[in-house]
């Protein structure tokens, strides 16, 4: 079958064939919807992650400029 389809592998036919029936609720497994959904949610996480870490430094440099005495 895989030479009939250009010779893909009939392991790479088998797994697209189950994630496939996954897909149609017909077998137990993380959806391609859903592994595209968990992407997208770590990568949010990740640059969430970043943000916060960036205004943490910022308010720790800005704190600290508001305690330094000033020269007037």
């Amino acid at each position: 079958m895989g030479e009939a389809l250009g010779g893909i592998s009939p392991h790479t036919v088998r797994n697209w064939w189950k994630q496939d029936r996954i897909d149609q609720g017909q077998a137990p497994g993380l959806s391609t919807a859903e592994a595209e959904e968990i992407t997208r949610l770590r990568r949010e996480n990740l640059e969430l992650r970043r943000a916060n870490e960036i205004l943490r430094k910022a308010s720790a440099f800005f704190a600290a400029e508001l305690d330094r005495p000033t020269t007037r």
